[in-house]
């Protein structure tokens, strides 16, 4: 099916563009200014501050509960909130479990009514080489890695890391599970000397659960711009805000914390997930979402 949605006003880097995106086969093949001279079916947004949908990083998603409990959670953290893509990840204490827990995890989410990727949170003394290989073998796209003191920063062979990473590249996520804040920061601060001057692909910081992940989060987990972006040949995944002044020249972030009210469409891969105040869940609508290549795109 071709389709046009005409007018959008399209929220990037806090300011509103106009634009005509022509729709064909659940992907957006044109992104253009006048469409005048296109006599396909025509869909006008004027109304709407459309941006992309949100991916955000979730650990505790419930693998038991009844299905109404679990549609509860999925509805109220996810969907109501204009979220269609879903991180998450498998806590591994030891190499040889990673496989059976992927296999555990993506069992546990063949309901979803959202897509989801996966990766795996170690602690750190379990960064090896042999590790880095099976989650490169499996396309993991994130290694979360469990931090407590900044002396365990001295004890990885990071050179060896790095060598084995390439070319897939998935990057290093860091969790400070010290509860001091001075050593957190300590641990933080090393973290980052170490990953520039190894020249390891990373995260310089912890990632906030339930929180939209910026493009250039998803484009080194190898996300964007398939997913949460509004670009030629992206997936046809979207919100409607209702427009209004005092939300004009605000950031996508501010529109997910204060303008949920606002928001009157989701549309996940050309379907209606949200229309006005009714949210349609359809449990298994959901797709793992396996990456071929970590920072494909230069932002």
């Amino acid at each position: 099916m071709v389709y046009i949605i005409e007018n959008a006003n399209i929220l990037k880097d806090n300011q509103l563009q106009r634009r005509c995106l022509l729709i064909k086969d659940n992907r957006i093949a044109s992104i253009r200014t006048d469409v005048s001279q296109y006599k396909w079916m025509k869909m006008n947004a004027e109304a709407y501050i459309m941006t992309p949908t949100f991916v955000l990083l979730n650990n505790h998603l419930p693998s038991k509960g009844t299905f109404q409990e679990i549609k509860k959670y999925m509805t109220d953290t996810f969907l109501i909130k204009g979220c269609t893509t879903i991180l998450t990840c498998v806590n591994v204490s030891y190499e040889k479990e990673i496989l059976e827990k992927l296999r555990e995890m993506k069992t546990a989410l063949m309901g979803s009514p959202v897509d989801f990727i996966i990766g795996v949170k170690i602690p750190i003394k379990l960064l090896t080489q042999s590790l880095i290989r099976i989650c490169k073998r499996e396309r993991i796209p994130a290694i979360f890695v469990e931090i407590n003191k900044v002396e365990e920063l001295e004890m990885i062979p990071w050179g060896w890391i790095r060598e084995a990473m390439f070319p897939f590249n998935n990057p290093l996520i860091p969790v400070i599970s010290s509860k001091d804040k001075k050593e957190a920061k300590d641990i933080l601060n090393r973290w980052n000397m170490i990953m520039i001057k190894e020249k390891i692909p990373c995260l310089s910081g912890e990632l906030e659960e339930n929180e939209p992940l910026s493009a250039a989060v998803l484009n080194k987990i190898g996300l964007y711009p398939q997913k949460a972006s509004l670009m030629h040949g992206a997936e046809v995944s979207y919100n409607l805000y209702l427009k209004a002044r005092e939300i004009k020249n605000v950031d996508e972030v501010s529109l997910f914390h204060y303008h949920g009210d606002r928001l009157v469409v989701t549309i996940h891969k050309g379907k209606v997930i949200r229309s006005g105040r009714e949210v349609l869940y359809r449990p298994g609508n959901g797709e793992y979402v396996k990456v071929k290549t970590t920072s494909y795109f230069t932002i």
